[in-house]
């Protein structure tokens, strides 16, 4: 075994190879950029090299850097975790001229399997199912639009050295094929260094499920059985699950076997994981790609194995073989696990970046891999997930049960994050019972995106955390605005805004419990000052406040709230639900509430890659006018409305800032 390895890679999966290496008594080296200085993964190893700048480019894939600090440090081997170099031959072969050895496949098979095209015909020549589609050489619109026709639409474009949904678009028309091939181009090229596609079939209610794979690189090949990872937004996977529900035993038989078949095909070494489609209604399995490395979701196949998957990496890559056969791994019970983003589910899961000023994770109830902690920033230069949240049950109901319990203890403030996403995808009926497939999402977006209006609960949680976290003026009568009069009895007057709409909250005490009488319009409120409020919503409350915990009861409701400092707002937590709570200055007015749907701004720091028109041309609501990267994505400004383009304010390559004017738009008359 390896005395000490090197982790190429950072955040979740850093922490997570260092804690199996610690178990085995292998010392761990981390590398980290200058955005990663203090990072947990830098304290989770023994060493630490520091190895560039901020952007990936420069740090994180700079395979020399990567092997300098081999030297450096004398580790024998180097785990790439997933992303970044773990894909790439180069980086094998330049570890096995150094003598130094890469955990993970060869440098032939990385290469056999790392272009989509190359693989699909590889597995063709293996028997291996495969979906009907066009991997040639011709990469002209014409053949593309050719054999669009031939296999008939819709058609999903892949990069042929893509990965993570990136450089993927569905073609639903041959109109729109042409600008979605040059988009996805651009997407790669900046991704991959590697502009070239293929075209397939796209199966419209598909399912995506996938077979863990381990090879000892003589010829022997095992499975860990499957996953599901069909519910995903822009391809990439939000939930996951092992085994695959409602799957025939013969489709799965099936499956496994096409998985083994993949690897002994190019003779695997290590842990890989092959991808299908299954098409139910045709009860039929296609082969997508194989992903040489390990995978972001393995830990649910990890749970119903008992294995640990960075454990049987390094027995492998230490020559010591296959930990066990394929008679001795047995399957029990059922895990989920939750990728926990900092995007925002209501703008097409744009990424969110800031600080994270309160995390609190379920540790108790989950298994928790992480890489962040409270207080650390989430930049523009990384992947934006936060934390995987796994459970584990007997069976899968219990086991998705777990998960919302999980989900609901889950409370981040700072930045945006899909956690009330992801549990009302965990609470929703076709879900529970398994109806899944790639289109999930947008079949169910009523029911996913729904918000509850803030109500009496809200208003009580907020009207309890602020008259805690209240200074020494906010309860003096001389001082307040409102509600004093020496011959009428006092009460307290609590400004709220909620989503644009303020209101005036009155508080009078009883005892231990507060009659409260909200006033939805606090501008009228306002001028109303001394009169009987119109329309007022009245209920009464009580509650103790201890840290951000609440436990209240509002007309004789028990519940239990949280808060928390969200930005310049409180953000209130009711189970995995909330509301963000603003508490303004009278004196200051009440803040307009502009949505930021068709914003000529820059969602978040990137670079503008593409002007889509030119100062003066009339453009369409809906429209592209530029196109920016950030993120790894690419984020189309489009037009609000119907208008022209007085001038743009950055040209391509120019890095932007969060909140820049990017266009200037005027509205045709």
């Amino acid at each position: 075994m390896f005395k000490k390895i090197l982790i190429a890679n950072r955040g979740e999966i850093a922490v997570r190879v260092a804690r199996t290496a610690r178990r085995m008594g292998v010392a761990t080296v981390a590398v980290y950029s200058d955005a990663d200085r203090n990072a947990p993964h830098v304290r989770a190893c023994d060493e630490a090299v520091h190895i560039g700048p901020s952007a990936a480019a420069e740090s994180y894939l700079k395979a020399d850097k990567i092997i300098d600090a081999c030297k450096k440090t004398g580790a024998e081997a180097v785990h790439p975790g997933y992303g970044f170099l773990s894909e790439n031959e180069r980086f094998a072969e330049e570890l096995d001229k150094a003598g130094i050895t890469f955990i993970g496949p060869t440098a032939e098979t990385i290469r056999a399997m790392g272009s989509k095209s190359a693989a699909k015909n590889l597995m063709e020549a293996a028997n291996v199912p495969t979906t009907p589609g066009y991997q040639g050489e011709d990469q002209s619109v014409e053949t593309f639009k050719k054999e669009a026709k031939r296999i008939g639409y819709p058609v999903l474009l892949k990069a042929t050295a893509g990965g993570g949904g990136k450089g993927m678009r569905m073609v639903a028309r041959e109109e729109d094929l042409e600008d979605a091939l040059k988009s996805a181009q651009r997407e790669a090229k900046s991704a991959f260094g590697d502009d070239r596609f293929l075209i397939e079939k796209y199966v419209t209610r598909a399912r995506h499920v996938e077979v863990q794979i381990f090879g000892d690189g003589k010829g022997e090949v095992i499975h860990m059985f499957e996953r599901d990872c069909s519910v995903q937004r822009r391809h990439q996977k939000v939930i996951e699950e092992a085994p695959a529900p409602r799957l025939p035993a013969k489709t799965r038989a099936t499956l496994l076997q096409a998985g083994v078949d993949a690897g002994k095909a190019v003779n695997y070494r290590g842990a890989g994981t092959v991808e299908f489609l299954y098409d139910a209604d045709k009860d039929a399995v296609y082969f997508m790609e194989m992903n040489t490395r390990l995978q972001v979701e393995h830990p649910v196949s990890e749970m119903i194995t008992g294995q640990d998957f960075v454990e049987w990496q390094l027995r492998i890559a230490a020559g010591e073989g296959l930990p066990l056969t394929q008679d001795e791994i047995a399957e029990t019970g059922h895990a989920f696990e939750a990728r926990l983003y900092a995007e925002n589910p209501n703008q097409n899961f744009a990424p969110s970046i800031g600080t994270l000023t309160t995390l609190a994770l379920p540790a108790e109830t989950a298994r928790i891999d992480s890489g962040v902690e409270e207080g650390q920033a989430i930049t523009p230069f990384y992947d934006p997930m936060i934390a995987k949240i796994i459970t584990y049950a007997k069976t899968r109901e219990e086991a998705l049960g777990a998960m919302r319990a999980a989900l609901s203890e889950t409370r981040v403030a700072g930045l945006e994050t899909n956690a009330a996403f992801l549990h009302a995808l965990a609470a929703e009926p076709d879900f529970i019972a398994g109806e899944v497939s790639t289109k999930f999402i947008e079949e169910h977006d009523g029911a996913l995106f729904a918000k509850t209006p803030a109500g009496p609960k809200q208003w009580a949680a907020a009207a309890l955390w602020k008259r805690a976290n209240a200074s020494s003026n906010d309860n003096d009568p001389w001082s307040a605005l409102t509600g004093f009069r020496l011959n009428r009895p006092h009460h307290e007057v609590i400004w709220i805004e909620h989503e644009g709409h303020a209101a005036i909250l009155r508080l009078s005490k009883t005892g231990g419990k507060f009659n409260a009488t909200l006033e939805p319009d606090a501008s009228a409120a306002a001028r109303r000052e001394g009169r009987e409020p119109q329309n007022p919503i009245q209920f009464s409350f009580s509650g103790v406040f201890t840290s951000n915990a609440m436990r209240l009861s509002v007309d004789g409701e028990d519940f239990t709230a949280f808060a928390a400092p969200h930005n310049d707002k409180l953000r209130v937590w009711i189970g995995a639900d909330y509301w963000d709570l603003a508490f303004p200055d009278p004196l200051a007015g009440i803040s307009a509430h502009h949505s930021s749907e068709g914003s000529l701004t820059a969602p978040m720091p990137g670079v503008v890659t593409l002007l889509s028109a030119k100062p003066g041309d009339a453009i369409e609501a809906g429209k592209p006018l530029l196109v920016m990267e950030a993120m790894k994505m690419e984020h189309a400004i489009k037009a609000p409305f119907d208008g022209v383009i007085k001038a743009y304010k950055f040209q391509p390559g120019d890095q932007v800032k969060d909140g820049d004017l990017l266009v200037e738009f005027e509205e045709s008359a």
